[in-house]
């Protein structure tokens, strides 16, 4: 076993699920990999599991019975930073923005393969690892300052208009991604491998809902869509 498995199984992973078969089989997939499954049945019993737990990823279904899933993931991430993963029943571009707002780091809508689960899985856990090195090479990084909106790579802070805006680790790392080349075209494919770490394009869909989360709490004309390419980031100070 190489280092990266031996730490990789070491890993606890909670999963959220009220379909007890699908909960199942989430955690025996999750085990056969190595990592430490545990199962919550709703959205109460997922809040008071992750504060005992501490898990280092949780899979989270968004209909859940006491507590729905955004509230319990917002609850979750409010007390302990943890990257979260929602299933989604529904196709639906709108229920994904609001699963992001919530906190959530990424989605998957149901059906899925276990074999692409695993992968999100490992690209999540990856991407602490990542966060980690990424925030102490942004220790002595100048402020990006665009006027109106203003990024602290060091402190992890965006303000608009003065204003400190909530933004998910996720959403920090795409909006500085952007903004530390202003103008220029980045593909999805770049994107996702330099903030999710990802070496293929299956997550490319998963960059344009962070972006529209984004855009909702930033305001649409800070992130330019270049169709079929990429995106853009526009200097407030530029317009």
């Amino acid at each position: 076993m190489n280092t990266i498995d031996a730490h990789t199984s070491r890993r606890t992973i909670l999963v959220v699920e009220d379909e007890p078969t699908l909960a199942t089989a989430i955690a025996q997939r999750l085990t056969a990999e190595g990592w430490n499954a545990r199962v919550a049945g709703d959205g109460a019993s997922a809040v008071q599991a992750a504060n005992q737990l501490k898990p280092d990823l949780v899979i989270m279904d968004i209909m859940l019975p006491v507590m729905d899933g955004l509230e319990a993931t917002k609850r979750i991430v409010a007390s302990r930073p943890v990257p979260v993963l929602i299933l989604t029943a529904r196709d639906d571009e709108a229920d994904k923005v609001i699963g992001l707002g919530a906190g959530a780091d990424d989605y998957m809508t149901k059906p899925f393969s276990m074999r692409e689960l695993i992968a999100r899985c490992k690209a999540l856990l990856r991407r602490v690892e990542r966060a980690k090195v990424i925030a102490k090479n942004s220790e002595n990084e100048k402020i990006l300052d665009f006027g109106t909106l203003v990024i602290d790579p060091a402190q992890r802070i965006v303000t608009l208009d003065g204003t400190e805006v909530h933004l998910t680790p996720t959403e920090f790392d795409l909006l500085a991604t952007l903004a530390r080349r202003p103008k220029s075209v980045l593909t999805r494919e770049k994107l996702l491998e330099e903030v999710w770490d990802w070496v293929d394009a299956s997550g490319t869909r998963t960059v344009d809902s962070h972006v529209k989360a984004l855009r909702h709490k930033l305001g649409p004309e800070l992130i330019r869509t270049v169709h079929g390419v990429g995106y853009a980031f526009e200097p407030p100070e530029a317009k």
